[in-house]
């Protein structure tokens, strides 16, 4: 939550999305979510984030890969990632978390290593998986896209949310500015009360430097699949500290422009 608000200014009213269509939603979205909770088992994730400022253009990232769960959540991954524009040259193409482990190669990190080291291993990293702002593994955060929301059809929960509802879910706090900035969403539910996809839009006023709206659109597929998510060899990893002061890589893993709510562990 404090690494996406880092970037914000003024609150302004948030782009509405257009919703696809879903089947119909069951009672408690939650106690299904919970009963994938499974060590062994997880669920394939697939990601678009936009933003445009002033009707231009801006960051571009695609995710894709997977999620391992543990009795309470999500407890690893494995993801690759795409971007154009943004903080493009300082996020890596690839990354694995394995308990309080986060590997990460591509781009900056995969320049200057020592010799047959193709990973840079960061400890105790909290991998943001999505650019999304909501993230439905919260218990919290899906019972209230469910519940506020304004119009039920076929499984598709439209709705707003603002930033200050959502810090207050999180019980973080969040400048008064930004409390009101509005996050329109529509969340798809199967028939079993599974998320299938959830996708938000919002947008920053700057005054006269313009505007910038961001649109994350979250797919998941495969739930319950076996996946099995292993920490690269050994032999192929460097930690952070041992690549000395003068090194290039950033000392935090970016996820794009403005960072997501959602983590693991």
């Amino acid at each position: 939550m404090k690494r996406i608000l880092a970037g914000l200014t003024l609150a302004s009213s948030a782009a509405l999305m257009t919703a696809a269509p879903a089947q119909a939603a069951p009672v408690n979205p939650v106690k299904a979510l919970q009963k994938q909770y499974k060590a062994g088992h997880g669920v394939r994730v697939s990601e678009t984030y936009r933003t445009k400022t002033n009707g231009k253009s801006g960051t571009v990232r695609t995710t894709n890969g997977s999620l391992g769960f543990g009795k309470s959540g999500v407890v690893a991954a494995d993801l690759r990632f795409r971007e154009k524009g943004g903080l493009a040259g300082l996020s890596p193409t690839r990354s694995i978390t394995v308990g309080k482990h986060t590997f990460v190669q591509g781009g900056i990190y995969s320049e200057g290593l020592p010799e047959g080291k193709k990973w840079i291993r960061y400890q105790d990293a909290s991998v943001m998986y999505t650019s999304q702002p909501l993230d439905v593994f919260n218990a919290k955060v899906l019972k209230a896209l469910v519940s506020k929301a304004k119009s039920v059809k076929g499984g598709t929960y439209r709705g707003v949310l603002t930033f200050g509802d959502v810090s207050k879910i999180y019980g973080e706090k969040i400048d008064k500015r930004l409390a009101g900035i509005k996050i329109s969403y529509a969340l798809d539910l199967n028939a079993k009360g599974l998320v299938t996809g959830v996708r938000s839009a919002y947008t920053l006023d700057y005054g006269i430097l313009g505007s910038t709206t961001a649109t994350a659109n979250t797919k998941f597929t495969g739930w319950g699949a076996k996946i099995s998510i292993k920490a690269p060899p050994s032999d192929q990893v460097v930690d952070l500290d041992e690549l000395g002061s003068d090194t290039e890589v950033p000392q935090e893993i970016p996820n794009g422009s403005l960072n997501s709510l959602g983590r693991i562990g």
